[in-house]
C-alpha cells in the first residue's frame, strides 16, 4: 500500500503545470489539459485543507496538554509525523 505525502502533491502540481506550458499542446489537447489541471487542482485543495485540519489538531492537543483522542481520521496512531 502507498502512502502519498504532502510532497507527492506538490510534485504532481508542477508536473501539471510542466504539461500546461507545453507550446505544442493545442486545440482539444489543450482543453483536456485544462480540464484535467482544474480537476487536479480541486483534489489538491480538500488534500491541503485536510492536512491544515490535521495540523490544527495536533496543535490543539499539544496547547491545551491533554491526552484526549481523537476522531480516527485526526489521530496519529502509528508514531509518525501527522504532516510529512
Amino acid at each position: 500500500m502507498t502512502r502519498n505525502k504532502l510532497i507527492d502533491l506538490h510534485n504532481h502540481l508542477f508536473e501539471e503545470l510542466e504539461r500546461l506550458n507545453d507550446e505544442d499542446l493545442k486545440g482539444d489537447a489543450l482543453d483536456e489539459e485544462i480540464n484535467r489541471s482544474m480537476a487536479i487542482n480541486k483534489v489538491a485543495e480538500m488534500i491541503i485543507e485536510n492536512a491544515n485540519l490535521c495540523l490544527k489538531a495536533e496543535k490543539f492537543k499539544s496547547e491545551v496538554g491533554i491526552n484526549a483522542e481523537l476522531p480516527e481520521m485526526l489521530e496519529n496512531k502509528d508514531g509518525k509525523k501527522v504532516i510529512e
